[in-house]
């Protein structure tokens, strides 16, 4: 699940990654080019909810494969198009195959980690490394051969695809794996609102940064595509050790104080990332990949807990929908840029993290899953909880 997970989220993380060569060689503004971003999370934040009451009302583990390749045709499409409208076709189309693969996919992670804290974590970290190789293959494929070479950009689809069929296979021999999640508890709506609100604010920054932070940083420090690569690599690669680090930090001190400080720290990150000149830019990039990174997984498995009765809807959400969502505010950031400069433009991301913040202000810890004990839950994780 973990690999599969890699593979489909590897276009995530290329649709922001082949925003400056749509600049370089179609001329785009910022704010067309932020327009591609937003073709690929509008429509995924539209289905997304509804992937995620259907993964409540039945199980569709065939999903898997059908949406890894879904996304993968979409971005591997993009560079071929020509012109702009066909380009935001299909590059909305990838969207619809990330959208369609993140309930039903976290729904039977959900069930093989058995309510572990670092099953999950191992989940997202498949994910989160995806996108942190999203830049590399771009730059790879295109910086080599233009955008005409992007059909390459399959061959993840492919391999997402056969082990996504390989994890359903699997998960039909562990109980509850590929069955629908039995429901158990009283869901919490106010608090998973609250939630979702946060990881909006956490979702805003990210793809704020995801769009336009190779650029910046070949602005700020005056180097090329490999600067700009360097530094959307970094984001995502951080994210990477942030995600599995989260995992292991709430094992200790407990999912809401870690979630809560992680955005305290997200706060000064973010500030250093676009007040400071040069190389050490660097520096703050990774700092504020591992403060956007650290509730990652904890965002999925607190909101599960917060709707038990729902737990499809509460992946969709917190692992798809609040993700998309972000994209809807790259067009802004890209007009504002245009208009002033991207630092003026990155300025208010700033902010965010305090009000993602002030919303977990007084959340308490959920009951973990009850089922998570009495099925082959690890006795260490248990005790954790």
């Amino acid at each position: 699940m973990s690999l599969g997970h890699a593979c489909v989220d590897v276009y995530q993380g290329a649709v922001a990654a082949l925003v400056p060569y749509f600049v370089a060689e179609r001329a785009y503004s910022y704010a067309a080019a932020s327009g591609v971003v937003l073709a690929a999370s509008l429509l995924s934040s539209l289905v997304q909810p509804l992937f995620g009451v259907l993964t409540d009302r039945w199980a569709m583990p065939w999903l898997l494969p059908l949406s890894a390749l879904t996304a993968g045709v979409g971005v591997a499409l993009s560079g071929v198009t020509g012109s702009y409208a066909p380009t935001l076709a299909v590059v909305a189309v990838s969207g619809v195959g990330v959208a369609a693969y993140h309930p039903e996919a976290a729904r039977v992670a959900r069930a093989l980690a058995q309510g572990r804290h670092t099953g999950m974590g191992w989940f997202s970290f498949g994910g989160n490394a995806g996108f942190a190789l999203a830049p590399l293959l771009v730059f790879a494929v295109v910086a080599t051969g233009g955008l005409r070479a992007s059909p390459v950009l399959i061959l993840p689809a492919l391999a997402g695809a056969a082990l996504c069929a390989a994890a359903v296979r699997s998960a039909g021999s562990v109980p509850g794996g590929s069955g629908a999640c039995a429901a158990a508890g009283a869901d919490d709506w106010g608090s998973f609102l609250r939630l979702s609100g946060a990881v909006v604010c956490r979702s805003v920054v990210f793809v704020g940064l995801s769009t336009f932070v190779a650029l910046y940083v070949r602005e700020r420090t005056g180097g090329g595509e490999a600067a700009g690569t360097a530094a959307l690599f970094v984001l995502y690669a951080g994210g990477a050790v942030g995600t599995l680090a989260g995992g292991r930090l709430a094992g200790r001190y407990g999912r809401m104080p870690v979630v809560r400080r992680s955005y305290a720290v997200t706060v000064l990150a973010v500030a250093g990332l676009v007040l400071v000149p040069g190389p050490p830019v660097y520096l703050f990039v990774a700092l504020t990949s591992v403060g956007l990174y650290v509730p990652f997984s904890l965002h999925i498995t607190l909101g599960q807990d917060f709707l038990p009765r729902r737990v499809g809807t509460a992946s969709g959400v917190t692992l798809g929908l609040t993700v998309s969502v972000g994209g809807l505010a790259a067009p802004a950031l890209g007009a504002l840029a245009d208009a002033t400069s991207l630092r003026s433009a990155l300025l208010p991301l700033v902010a965010l993290p305090a009000l993602g913040r002030l919303l977990l202000c007084g959340l308490r810890e959920p009951a973990p899953p009850a089922a998570a004990d009495a099925v082959g839950a690890d006795p260490r994780d248990a005790a954790a909880r």
